[in-house]
């Protein structure tokens, strides 16, 4: 019997085109469903950097205050609970920072998993050294803090613990993709070390320089970078200056040779400005966290940006010690 190549091409060729789709069926059958992303809320913008620099597409974030909000004092609203119901991962900063909002949203938001002490709550403030600890609590020294400084994450350093840490929390919650939180995290610390580097090496020149806030927001970056705080325009923590305060306080500017002065975006503009006038300080307003600028969502770019723009400052404001500090061999 005699085969045409058309006949014979098909009788060879058609098995394998079976065999393939048999395999592909198969194998399709036989995958793995995607994994759903870990849904992670976060109370601040810094928070949420860290979390999708260390989570990458392995979370879900959910941020509840926004850049420009006063941390301490947020608007909760109705959607928090839907988010917080759903979350696999609460992140807080701890320290007291969402004392007055966070509380009550978590009570009502019926997730067991994110009650203080359960393995899907994770407070920041665990893993590093807070400053301005309280000796004694006494309500007349105003809104003080009885664990200390919340504001730790305009460090650094305690950026990169905090983000070791947390990596470790999600490996736990999620073993599948351990090896991802882990070395992100590592990632992470490597370039924020690096920078940190640089970033000490900029602002060496102004070693020992005071420098007056608004709030006591800022006292881990000066203590980061060698700067002194002089004194806060408020009189306490929480207490809005009165009129004679300002006058000794610009008083002490003065005297003190105090050039710059930092406040948030979100501190009343007409008291700072004030003060700043009055005195004849340079006054710089700094975003607190990630986003409170443009371009600043990512940590390192907001920790730049606000290097940067002390850096400038204290330049323009003290620029016979920049000259002699940049001349040093």
């Amino acid at each position: 019997m005699k085969f045409s190549h058309k006949l014979l091409r098909a009788l060879i060729v058609a098995p394998i085109v079976a065999l393939t789709l048999i395999v592909a069926i198969t194998a399709f059958g036989n995958a793995a469903p995607p994994r759903a992303a870990v849904n992670v809320v976060v109370t601040t913008s810094d928070l949420a950097a860290l979390t999708r620099t260390v989570g990458g597409d392995a979370v879900n974030v959910t941020t509840l205050a926004r850049a420009t909000e006063d941390p301490h004092f947020v608007d909760a609203r109705p959607s928090f609970l839907r988010v917080l119901n759903k979350a696999a991962l609460l992140v807080e900063g701890g320290a007291d920072l969402e004392s007055g909002w966070l509380p009550p949203l978590v009570n009502n938001a019926r997730n067991a998993t994110i009650l203080p002490g359960a393995v899907g709550r994770f407070a920041a403030a665990g893993y590093v050294a807070l400053r301005d600890v309280p000796t004694a609590l006494d309500r007349s020294q105003g809104d003080v803090h009885e664990h200390g400084n919340p504001h730790f994450l305009l460090d650094p350093a305690n950026a990169v613990r905090v983000a070791k840490a947390l990596a470790d929390r999600l490996a736990s919650l999620d073993p599948a993709n351990a090896d991802g939180y882990r070395s992100r995290a590592n990632l992470f610390g490597f370039h924020a070390e690096r920078r940190l580097a640089e970033w000490r090496k900029r602002l060496a020149p102004y070693r020992g320089t005071e420098v007056v806030t608004y709030h006591r927001s800022f006292d881990y970056f000066l203590a980061a970078f060698e700067l002194k705080l002089a004194a806060t325009i408020e009189p306490k923590p929480g207490i809005e200056p009165s009129g004679s305060h300002i006058i000794a306080l610009v008083g002490r500017i003065k005297a003190e040779g105090v050039k710059l002065i930092i406040a948030e975006p979100n501190r009343p503009a007409r008291t700072c400005e004030r003060v700043a006038s009055q005195s004849g300080a340079k006054l710089l307003r700094l975003p607190l966290m990630p986003g409170g600028a443009p371009g600043t969502d990512d940590y390192l770019a907001f920790i730049e940006s606000n290097v940067a723009a002390v850096e400038t400052a204290l330049k323009s404001a003290s620029p016979t010690r920049a000259t002699a500090a940049d001349n040093r061999p």
